[in-house]
């Protein structure tokens, strides 16, 4: 297995209708590419060379969603404060609530749902996020 520093970083954004204490998470179903198309993640992408993950990951929503967002807390994992998602990737993962304008899918996503807290596992997640939403949930 390869050590987290040779995983390339990439971050995504826990859109939550509010930073304390949230009601509703959003969901984006990947379009692309076809062995992911279907499943759900958490919006984001790769940190690219020089930027800052969080500086990233305003960019990243703001290409995939449309919005600009405020980051709250960094939601940290159990592989040296991140999560391992394979071999070649591993990600932060921060609180977000929108700010300016209404998320749509553009990119890699076609649909996006506000999941209702007690249903964030009522879709079928990319199998590296289940962790991540039962440990958003609680659970």
């Amino acid at each position: 297995m390869l050590g987290a520093g040779t995983r390339t970083l990439v971050v995504a954004g826990a859109v939550v209708d509010r930073l304390e204490d949230p009601t509703r998470l959003l969901a984006a179903r990947r379009a692309k590419p076809i062995s992911l198309a279907g499943r759900w993640e958490f919006p984001g992408g790769k940190v690219e060379e020089g930027e800052e993950p969080t500086e990233a990951l305003r960019r990243e929503l703001r290409e995939e969603l449309g919005v600009e967002v405020t980051l709250g807390t960094e939601h940290a994992g159990p592989d040296d404060g991140a999560w391992i998602l394979s071999d070649k990737y591993v990600m932060r993962l921060w609180l977000a609530t929108v700010d300016v304008g209404e998320p749509v899918p553009h990119l890699e996503h076609d649909e996006l749902r506000w999941l209702p807290r007690g249903r964030w596992l009522s879709v079928p997640w990319l199998d590296a996020d289940v962790r991540i939403v039962e440990s958003l949930a609680g659970g």
